[in-house]
């Protein structure tokens, strides 16, 4: 089961459920994360909330995303209060990729990037109940940087380089109490600057200041143990680069729940109706195969279990670098 956001063509939005025979609006509701909030005061499940709003007209998905009318599957009417986050070196295959942007000159000794990935090989699995080691952990941004399904992922004027990383998000609203409410799961381009980060580790967090899309739809329930998909670069019509790329638990140095724990342990990510989307990993990058994106480009990640592929095409920022002066007061 899916389920999806979208505006209507009299200007109203709504939310869809998509099963193997097609797509119908849930009566009753403008937002996923409102039927989240109505599952859990109800005390059953979102599949059972579902169900019980009925079934709506039909909708085609199809034809809204191809006319720029889906939205994220889930997100907040104040964009303040929506969290983009991700951890990295999560993957089983993301080690060699990172370690070779980090390579330290002298070949015996392990870079960050392999230690903090042996760390998630040795402890990201621990037994149930228990802390598992901590992962990496970045910041990308709020709801502001949330880019719809379709639509442009603009990289800004003094970005060095402007990079797909297709992953697999987790999607989260809190609940009154402060518990955190995993909604579903959904592709996602967890867009990033490669060359910055390549410079120096601790840029880092520079490097992950950028716009991400996830979606267009939300699966409903478990995530498979093995996800496999496909990540394509587009360029004038015509595949330039294309892999397949892996994700689950049985890909990953880390469990799920190892993950959720180490983001939701912070207070400040438990605060009732926030809205939380948070990247798992990736091991697959055009970058490390040596593409270099441009503007125009299109950016496409498939994978069946998540429903209707990702498409977001790049455009790079008309503003110039300036200096950015602060007026004192």
């Amino acid at each position: 089961m899916w389920l999806s956001q979208l505006m209507l063509t009299d200007g109203t939005r709504a939310v869809a459920l998509r099963r193997d025979t097609g797509a119908h609006l849930v009566p009753g509701t403008t937002s996923t994360r409102e039927l989240a909030l109505a599952a859990w005061a109800a005390g059953h499940d979102l599949a059972a909330e579902v169900a019980a709003r009925g079934t709506g007209e039909a909708v085609d998905l199809d034809a809204a995303l191809a006319e720029g009318r889906v939205l994220v599957p889930l997100d907040h009417e104040d964009p303040a209060h929506l969290h983009l986050t991700g951890t990295g070196l999560t993957h089983l295959g993301s080690a060699a990729t990172r370690d070779a942007m980090h390579k330290n000159p002298d070949p015996q000794s392990m870079t960050d990037s392999m230690k903090m990935f042996r760390m998630g090989v040795e402890g990201g699995k621990p037994a149930t109940g228990a802390v598992g080691a901590q992962p990496e952990w970045f910041y990308k941004g709020n709801g502001h940087a949330a880019v719809a399904p379709g639509a442009a992922l603009t990289s800004p004027s003094f970005a060095m380089d402007a990079g797909e990383e297709p992953e697999v998000a987790g999607l989260y609203v809190i609940a009154p109490d402060g518990t955190p409410l995993r909604v579903g799961f959904a592709l996602a381009n967890e867009f990033s600057d490669h060359v910055t980060e390549r410079g120096n580790y601790l840029w880092l967090a520079h490097s992950k200041l950028r716009p991400a899309s996830f979606g267009p739809e939300l699966r409903v329930g478990d995530l498979p143990a093995h996800v496999e998909g496909t990540s394509r670069v587009i360029r004038d019509g015509a595949v330039i680069w294309e892999k397949p790329f892996l994700s689950g638990e049985a890909n990953m140095s880390h469990s799920l729940a190892n993950l959720e724990h180490h983001h939701f342990k912070y207070d400040i990510f438990r605060q009732p109706g926030d809205v939380h989307v948070h990247f798992f990993g990736t091991a697959t990058l055009s970058f490390a195969d040596g593409i270099r994106t441009q503007s125009g480009d299109v950016f496409q990640i498939d994978c069946p279990d998540f429903g209707l592929p990702l498409g977001n095409p790049l455009t790079q920022s008309d503003d110039a670098a300036a200096l950015v002066a602060v007026a004192a007061l």
